[in-house]
């Protein structure tokens, strides 16, 4: 994490936004779309890359099994870089999408640009909304 995202939250907030950003990254570079969904919350808000916006956990797990086999020589890092409060249950972060290699090596592509909503659900901190851009490189 950039130090311009510390500077915005205390480590309780920074470690359980590092976990969903982590979880996240991992669930897309294994290319599993069931434990990418896993990280939204059971009604999320969610418009991808492709401008389409899917809504409930469920949606999103649907439409990852619908674009895996196009995935599958898909990776990328994730970069948190801003945190910003909104509650002490909701923090919206920015998150910088760099493709990579299957080896974690960046190579040359669109970048992704996202700001997720983390909110504190019953089971833990979920993306409860969020936005991907992809950006140029």
């Amino acid at each position: 994490m950039n130090e311009h995202a510390a500077s915005f939250a205390d480590s309780w907030h920074r470690n359980a936004v590092e976990q969903v950003v982590r979880s996240l990254e991992a669930a897309f570079n294994a290319h599993d779309p069931d434990a990418l969904a896993a990280c939204y919350s059971e009604n999320t808000v969610w418009t991808n890359a492709m401008g389409r916006r899917l809504l409930g956990r469920a949606a999103v797990a649907e439409f990852g099994h619908s674009v895996i086999s196009r995935l599958k020589d898909s990776y990328a890092r994730y970069e948190i870089a801003s945190i910003v409060a909104l509650r002490p249950d909701l923090l919206a972060v920015g998150v910088d999408q760099t493709p990579t290699d299957a080896d974690g090596i960046a190579i040359d592509g669109g970048h992704g640009a996202a700001l997720y909503v983390i909110g504190l659900e019953i089971d833990g901190w979920r993306i409860v909304a969020g936005q991907n851009t992809i950006v140029d490189s």
